[in-house]
């Protein structure tokens, strides 16, 4: 992944909401990032795989569900900025994060096993 391909990925504002919400969250689906965004499924997948397609995300199909989590693979400059980033903007994510919150029926995860 190349720098300008990185910031250009991040470049909208969606698109980094999205990025911060998983990066506090971990993993989350697509519908739970419509309620937290308060945004429509189209719009929210369209730009999950922009995210995917840039390499700064990576899905997992849990039965229905497909969730997103950041590329475990990202250069440690794009993670650290991330995580900045999130440290930066934290109290501009505070509504995003207690819409998630206040969501009903969100998926359960399959816990790794030992």
């Amino acid at each position: 992944m190349s720098p300008v391909s990185f910031f250009k990925a991040l470049s909208d504002e969606t698109r980094l909401q999205i990025i911060m919400l998983i990066a506090t969250e971990n993993e989350l689906c697509v519908c739970e990032l419509m309620a937290a965004l308060n945004l429509s499924q189209p719009k929210i997948s369209r730009h999950l795989a922009l995210l995917r397609q840039q390499g700064v995300l990576l899905d997992r199909r849990q039965g229905q569900w497909v969730f997103y989590h950041m590329d475990p693979q990202l250069p440690s400059w794009a993670s650290e900025t991330i995580q900045s980033i999130c440290a930066a903007q934290l109290s501009s994510s505070k509504e995003n994060i207690k819409r998630l919150a206040q969501m009903g029926s969100r998926p359960e995860r399959q816990l790794d096993c030992c």
